[in-house]
Order: C-alpha cells, then sequence, then structure tokens
C-alpha cells in the first residue's frame, strides 16, 4: 500500500545516503515511511532503516510543486557514506567506525538485492548496482577488507570504464589484485584480468553477473 508521501517525508527521502539509501529522521517520520512502502527496517542491530525500490524511486523524480523557502538542508557529513573507490585524493579511512558504517552499507546493499531482484537473489548485483558500478564495486571490495588506494597508490582503485556495464580495477600487487578478482566473484560480479594496452599492467575487468 503507497500513497504519495508528504512534504515532510518527501525531505526525508530526499535526504537518504545517495549510495546505500540509508534513511535519518524521526521514529515517527521512518515508522510511516515504512508504514507507506518507501523503507524498510533492517533485521539486525543497529536496525537502520533504508529505501525500498519506491523510495529509491520517489528519490528519483522531482519533487512537485515550488521548492520550500530557505536553503536546502544537507545531510551532516559523517552521514553519508560512499565507498572508497581508491586514489581519489580521500585518505584511507580506517578503524572501527568506519567499520561498521561499511558493514552497515554492505548489508544494506544485500537487503536491497533481495528485496529487488526478480528471485530474491543475494548472490548478484541488482538494478542499483548496475547504475553505479564504480561505488558498486568498492563498497564490495572495501567490505571484505581491501584496502583503497592512497596517495601512494598502493591499495585499489575502481574505475569506470568505455565498456557498458565495466568497471576496471587496479592494484600495483599482484597477489591482491587477484584477491580483488574473487572478492568480486564471489559478489556476484563476472571477472577477468587482461593486460593494459600501453602500460602492459594486468588490470580487472568486472561487470555484474545476470543469472
Amino acid at each position: 500500500m503507497t500513497r504519495p508521501p508528504t512534504a515532510a517525508q518527501r525531505r526525508v527521502i530526499d535526504a537518504a545516503d545517495p549510495v546505500t539509501g540509508r534513511l535519518r529522521g524521526t521514529e515517527a517520520q521512518l515508522a510511516a515511511l515504512v508504514k507507506w512502502g518507501f523503507a524498510f527496517r533492517h533485521p539486525r542491530p543497529p536496525h537502520d532503516h533504508f529505501l525500498t525500490p519506491a523510495g529509491h524511486r520517489i528519490r528519483e523524480t522531482e519533487a512537485p510543486g515550488p521548492p520550500a523557502p530557505g536553503p536546502e538542508p544537507k545531510p551532516a557529513a559523517t552521514g553519508v557514506f560512499a565507498a572508497r573507490i581508491g586514489g581519489d585524493g580521500e585518505p584511507p579511512q580506517a578503524g572501527p567506525a568506519r567499520e561498521r558504517e561499511v558493514r552497515s552499507a554492505w548489508e544494506g546493499l544485500l537487503e536491497l538485492r533481495r528485496m529487488t531482484n526478480p528471485d530474491g537473489a543475494t548472490d548478484r548485483p541488482c538494478g542499483w548496482e548496475r547504475t553505479h558500478l564504480v561505488q558498486a564495486a568498492a563498497l564490495a571490495l572495501e567490505a571484505a577488507g581491501h584496502r583503497p588506494a592512497g596517495a601512494d597508490l598502493v591499495g585499489y582503485r575502481v574505475r569506470a570504464t568505455p565498456q557498458p556495464e565495466a568497471v576496471a580495477v587496479h592494484e600495483p600487487d599482484p597477489g591482491a589484485l587477484r584477491e580483488c578478482a574473487a572478492t568480486l566473484a564471489a559478489a556476484g560480479w563476472q571477472v577477468g584480468e587482461h593486460n593494459d594496452p600501453r602500460s602492459r599492467a594486468r588490470y580487472v575487468l568486472a561487470s555484474p553477473r545476470r543469472a
């Protein structure tokens, strides 16, 4: 049972984490979003709330009517999760807080797979991942404990490619590169190692598996 969200509910939906769909709001707001099918409550602690496919569709559509007066509220920096793609100028974060964020994001993604894949499968990527390839692959790698590259480029780097539904994973250590490939394969990606035609460096080409 769904209906158009209220203005207050729409603000909560629009402020959802852009990667995982994790929501922040009062208990009453979150409960109302669950009731109307725009969110679900994760069954495992800390029981965060995430957008459902219906919630994602609402978020991707333009809000009707004129914008609310005043500046648009922005989520706090600590409230927005982004998987580390490596070598992007952001120093790799570490520590228990980051590990909890990554674990929660990965569990939320698995739940999104269960809810959106036609057969409820969690062992292969869902539609959201196919439209956010770099972030999805980086989340799988970071959740498995791989180290994103820092300024010294030691670690993995996930980059978009001209090929449809494919990302390239670069890692200077051959053993670590094979481990990245194994992690993505276990997460439902088709992987293969290739040589860069110019530098001859090895890299992994990964695409979301469909079946």
